[in-house]
């Protein structure tokens, strides 16, 4: 058992109990806001804290039991740690926090009228189904080229994103800028990583299959495979590149998950009334 992985699995283990706590006071606070706020914008906010919560379930589980699926290859010996499970418990998650996304910004984009930031509201679940689909692809047939589609869409999704933060700044004050102003913060630097890093990443991995000629799977025999096979591996070398993107995953996005949930609201600035 490598010792660098070890302490890195355990720190995981640790932060994701913390977050999950956190959602706990998050959920708390946020129904002592009740009497106070609007009940249109409180029903849509639950819908976001309770997709938050199922996000940072989902970071917990995959803390607990990290994997990397197109290798097969796991820290837990046990048919949890099989990539059908641990993508699945993905996908659920994935989709919640774009949802959480598309929901506040198809609300302040309706209050201010921005027809762009409706748009990419509208756009952006149906775009990471998209990219869940790849990511399937990629888990059953061991296909990098489905990882590289499937990140690609999700750094697209990241500057629609941008570019809506950016269309509401002059319909926002106050508060609102400053919760724009985070969330350009988050997504530019998520941006910056998966166009650096990440896609790279697979992108270089598909390239080094086919230079080799790599057989993939198809999908009947992959699903038998990602139920069935799955090899522990505390090596090094094997999680040296995970472990970047698995430590920010389930860390810094389970935090921005959380803070969705008390967005503030989006109101329509007040009309000037010409003076008399």
């Amino acid at each position: 058992m490598n010792s660098m992985v070890n302490i890195w699995w355990i720190m995981l283990c640790v932060l994701s109990l913390g977050n999950l706590m956190a959602w706990f006071v998050s959920a708390r606070r946020f129904n002592k806001k009740k009497s106070t706020s609007n009940p249109r914008y409180h029903s849509w906010r639950r819908v976001i804290l309770w997709l938050s919560g199922i996000y940072a379930a989902g970071c917990a589980f995959r803390s607990f039991l990290p994997r990397i699926d197109v290798e097969r290859i796991c820290l837990v010996d046990s048919w949890l740690s099989s990539m059908m499970v641990g993508r699945s418990v993905a996908t659920i998650a994935e989709i919640c926090f774009i949802s959480q996304c598309a929901i506040l910004l198809l609300e302040a984009g309706k209050s201010v009228e921005s027809r762009f930031a409706t748009l990419v509201a509208l756009v952006l679940v149906p775009m990471i189904l998209t990219a869940e689909g790849f990511s399937w692809y990629a888990t059953l047939t061991t296909h990098y080229l489905g990882s590289v589609v499937e990140e690609s869409l999700w750094t697209g999704a990241g500057i629609l994103l941008i570019a809506s933060f950016i269309a509401l700044w002059p319909h926002s004050k106050g508060v609102q800028r400053s919760f724009l102003l985070a969330m350009i913060l988050f997504s530019a630097g998520y941006v910056v990583f998966m166009v650096t890093v990440d896609v790279p990443m697979y992108w270089l991995r598909w390239q080094a299959d086919t230079s080799i000629g790599v057989q993939y799977l198809s999908l009947q025999q992959g699903v038998i495979d990602a139920l069935k096979r799955y090899d522990v591996s505390f090596a090094w070398t094997v999680w040296r590149q995970e472990i970047s993107w698995m430590t920010l995953y389930f860390t810094l996005a389970v935090w921005v998950s959380l803070y969705l949930a008390h967005a503030p609201n989006f109101k329509p600035a007040p009309t000037t009334l010409p003076a008399r």
